[in-house]
């Protein structure tokens, strides 16, 4: 019964929010985020903890009503996603020129590129806006629980132009599939902050250490493919991205490379996060 409830919950949301005139779904999401940072719940001290982390002792507890304010403004903006057009999807994200001209000729020559981003602002919005370009893209999911909510994000991501892997449970190992389209010039998102999978490189991030996942870094190296970190964060309107491009080593060990270069995407992250940390939405625990 409970993940029926679950399931039904996103399927309202989808069906119900993007029926809404835009300036009440913004008040609505707005709203529920402040009273989330009131009752300051498990999720809301994570990120209290998280943003804390990144900003220091002094940080002002207003940043966390940002961030969750900023959260929730991804939620309402998936839920709407699915109804817009090529023009919207175009119109509602931004790259700045210079990382805009190296997508575009890593695309152009066919040499693929491995796109990794922390859980910044709206990543959805940057895939659909990649797909509006005509680009090919295809990028891996967790496989959520219960499986129909699971089959809903993937059918919603399908129809925002992706083509979408489930992280475990395929017929195939996902790194092998992400190669193959790496290789006929793809481009291969993936979310790379945190590790699902307690197998993930340890590195050292806003003075800690934590794991984060090898998949990017490793696909790289194997192709020869560009590599660059991702920042998204939001203004009034749209979501705003800049690349910053990683150089791994082309010498050593393979675990040797993997590992320097996931200590570059970390610092990358890094450094984009500082710049925007009420757009960084991680709830969850991060360091260890």
């Amino acid at each position: 019964m409970k993940d029926r409830l679950i399931d039904l919950g996103y399927a309202a949301g989808w069906r119900l929010v993007r029926a809404l005139p835009l300036p009440v779904a913004r008040r609505l999401f707005t709203a529920a985020a402040d009273r989330a940072w009131k009752a300051n719940g498990r999720g809301t001290q994570r990120l209290r903890r998280n943003l804390r982390q990144v900003v220091g002792p002094d940080m002002p507890d207003t940043l966390v009503r940002d961030g969750l304010r900023s959260y929730a403004r991804y939620w309402m903006e998936a839920f709407r996603l699915p109804s817009q057009s090529r023009e919207d999807f175009l119109n509602g994200f931004f790259m700045l020129p210079e990382s805009y001209q190296q997508l575009k000729k890593a695309v152009e020559d066919g040499r693929g590129v491995v796109l990794a981003l922390p859980h910044v602002a709206n990543w959805d919005v940057a895939g659909a806006w990649v797909a509006a370009h005509g680009w090919p893209m295809i990028t891996v999911q967790e496989r959520l629980k219960p499986e129909a909510v699971f089959e809903q994000f993937l059918a919603y991501r399908e129809k925002l132009g992706m083509k979408v892997l489930p992280l475990t449970g395929g017929e195939r190992a996902p790194l092998d599939v992400l190669g193959e389209h790496l290789n006929k010039g793809w481009v291969v998102p993936l979310l790379a902050d945190r590790d699902l999978s307690r197998a993930g490189v340890e590195v050292e991030f806003f003075g800690g250490r934590t794991r984060m996942p090898a998949g990017p870094a490793i696909l790289a190296i194997r192709s020869g493919a560009p590599i660059f970190a991702v920042d998204l964060w939001f203004d009034e309107k749209r979501t705003l991205a800049k690349m910053r491009p990683i150089t791994p080593p082309t010498e050593g060990p393979l675990d040797e490379r993997v590992k320097q270069t996931t200590q570059q995407l970390a610092d990358a992250f890094a450094a984009g996060i500082a710049d925007h940390p009420q757009d960084w939405h991680m709830l969850q625990k991060l360091w260890l």
